[in-house]
């Protein structure tokens, strides 16, 4: 299995733990895939991203719109409306995190989870200088930072699985190489 492939399987185990059925998502930053499991039904899976294309070829989504939030922060999404928001491989790229998250925060229901998951990939001139100039576990801490910026969030859990490869051959793709990084919290009841 190849390191994006481990990375992906990582992922959608976590949704398939934490997700439940009958519920409403929002993957946030979506594109042509989701990596929600396949057996789950949800109610509505709502997707978020900067290209209509893609999302039109995602069909684990119901429903889909395009915003660049860097532009404009704030979801056009009802409060408390979503029992998950799911946000994969691209908070490095979030240039008003805490408004972001204070969406977020808005959105889920009492209760609703936020799973923010990443690794060490990024397209290096559009990422954050925070997270291009940090280290694996200085991002984990960024994205707990931006949870604990917002009230009414859980303390923010971690699931780290970091690479046990020197970073050159992370960087080369070899088998094992994708480190996984999930930093996961609920809205408060």
């Amino acid at each position: 299995m190849g390191t994006a492939a481990q990375y992906v399987q990582q992922l959608t185990d976590l949704y398939r733990e934490r997700l439940k059925p009958n519920t409403r998502i929002l993957d946030m930053m979506s594109s042509w895939v989701s990596h929600l499991p396949e057996e789950i039904n949800f109610t509505h899976v709502e997707g978020h991203g900067l290209n209509a294309e893609e999302l039109a070829r995602n069909p684990q989504l119901n429903h889909y719109f395009v915003q660049n939030l860097n532009e404009n922060p704030q979801l056009p999404l009802k409060d408390q409306d979503f029992d998950a928001v799911l946000n994969c491989v691209s908070v490095q790229y979030l240039q008003y995190p805490e408004a972001v998250f204070s969406e977020i925060h808005r959105i889920l229901k009492p209760g609703g989870v936020a799973i923010v998951s990443f690794s060490n990939r990024m397209f290096f001139e559009k990422a954050i200088q925070a997270w291009r100039e940090g280290t694996e576990a200085s991002r984990v801490e960024l994205v707990k930072s931006y949870f604990s910026a917002v009230s009414g969030f859980t303390p923010a859990e971690v699931i780290s699985r970091p690479s046990s490869l020197p970073n050159f051959l992370q960087w080369m793709g070899v088998a094992g190489g994708d480190p996984f990084y999930a930093v996961i919290a609920y809205r408060s009841l």
